[in-house]
């Protein structure tokens, strides 16, 4: 049972109507995700710029990717118990501390720390801003409502923000250099803290004090009992406890489950080896980068694209279901052709690899609102944060375990080939019908929703 802390908020007229939720919902993700592209073309430099050798670097993102997933279970729970708007006004607050200390500091233990912030706020964002949204929707229209078209909204928007935020993190640093004198009047003014490379951090830590005040008077929320520390150190494990229990409840929640674990693999090994095949396709490690920018900015496009196709895919196909099995289809074309593609930089290799880059994202952004859509059939709002959180710890888990596997084996086709059989993998999970609708909405006190006796 929910804990009595944390009941499902219940229908209030007050509540937004399903587009004004969308379009806030939308602007949340936009918000939150700008920052953190504006991070990714520069992040990797500006540390290097402050001294820290590679080694050095390598373990400020495994203190990111350790701290969130030490963090996604138990931050899910809070947000069940506390509310979505504290917990994502939290997350952005720890993003403006963690951009704040990347853009000043240069000590080693403040870059660890900021990159530690960075990962609490992956892991207190991870559901609360959708499950807002689901429960607004459910509340104003009811468990009925269509859910697809928004959720390709929200993910569209993140994409976006990548792509935007990634020209944006590699340009403005460029367009400072550009003008005479103003890199070193900069580093000069504020004693050598701000640098160049620098400004995308500070920019992004600005963003993120407007999505904080964005979150706050944007995303209302019915009124919950007040919390006491009794009720969060009691709500939150009991909530936690259910997550752990999602696979084995429901076979559907256990099929979505294993898909954003293959999911992770995939991620992995995209994120991983695209920056070697650049710099190798360029020649020189600068360039490289350069071009791994720009083809990062595709992907998220490509991404945006398939969440937009998401919608009519599921109509197309019938199912939400058969959408995933349709999206994971494209990815794992996309990584065969990566694969295939990786013994030869000729000119017909690198347009192949190019186009699979651009499928695998576009099948992730087809797959993953029907994914999300099927979940959020199966839990109600008491858990809907959590069964979220779980399922970003599946993917986050296999692709930090992936990610070193893959680094392991030697550079060619073989790990992306690998890859591609792990998707494949999680793809055939849906190729065997079920007795029973996986999109109906089965009544349960319980926060997460069984499955009907056939499907267990």
């Amino acid at each position: 049972m929910p804990p009595p802390t944390a009941p499902a908020p219940a229908p209030d007229a007050r509540r937004l109507d399903p587009l004004t939720a969308r379009r806030r919902f939308v602007t949340v993700s936009f918000l939150f995700w700008l920052p953190i592209g504006m991070s990714i073309a520069t992040g990797v430099l500006l540390f290097t710029d402050r001294g820290m050798g590679l080694a050095a670097v390598a373990g400020f993102f495994a203190v990111h990717s350790l701290t969130a997933a030490a963090m996604e279970l138990p931050t899910g729970g809070l947000s069940d118990v506390l509310g979505r708007r504290a917990v994502l006004a939290t997350a952005g607050l720890l993003n403006v501390a963690a951009f704040t200390l990347f853009g000043l500091a240069s000590a080693a233990w403040a870059i660890a720390l900021g990159m530690a912030l960075m990962g609490c706020a992956r892991a207190l964002s991870s559901g609360p801003a959708e499950a807002w949204y689901v429960d607004t929707v459910h509340a104003h229209a009811g468990p009925a409502a269509d859910l697809r078209t928004g959720l390709a909204r929200g993910s569209s928007a993140t994409s976006a923000a990548l792509a935007l935020g990634t020209l944006l993190g590699g340009g403005l640093p460029w367009l400072v250099g550009r003008v005479p004198g103003a890199g070193e009047w900069l580093t000069g003014a504020t004693g050598g803290h701000v640098i160049p490379l620098s400004v995308p951090a500070l920019l992004g830590a600005l963003v993120e004090v407007g999505f904080v005040l964005y979150v706050v008077s944007a995303l209302p929320e019915p009124p919950r009992p007040r919390a006491t520390l009794r009720g969060v150190l009691g709500g939150v494990p009991a909530a936690i406890g259910a997550g752990l229990r999602l696979g084995g409840r429901d076979v559907v929640i256990r099929r979505l489950l294993l898909t954003a674990s293959t999911t992770g693999a995939g991620l992995a090994v995209l994120e991983l080896l695209t920056p070697g095949r650049a710099a190798a396709l360029t020649g020189t490690a600068e360039s490289g980068a350069v071009l791994f920018a720009g083809l990062a900015c595709a992907g998220f496009v490509c991404a945006a694209l398939g969440s937009q196709l998401a919608p009519f895919t599921a109509r197309l196909t019938r199912s939400s279901g058969r959408a995933v099995l349709a999206g994971r289809g494209v990815v794992m074309l996309g990584l065969v052709l990566l694969g295939a593609s990786a013994s030869s930089t000729s000119v017909l290799a690198t347009a192949a690899a190019g186009t699979g880059f651009g499928l695998a994202y576009l099948g992730l952004g087809i797959a993953a609102p029907n994914a999300n859509d099927l979940l959020h059939h199966r839990v109600d709002a008491a858990g809907r944060a959590t069964a979220l959180s779980v399922q970003s710890l599946a993917l986050q888990l296999v692709a930090a375990g992936a990610g070193i596997a893959f680094g392991l084996l030697p550079l060619g086709p073989l790990p992306w080939l690998l890859a591609a059989a792990v998707v494949l993998a999680g793809a055939l999970l849906w190729v065997r019908r079920t007795a029973g609708n996986p999109e109906e909405r089965l009544p349960s006190p319980l926060p997460v929703v069984a499955g009907s006796a056939s499907e267990r």
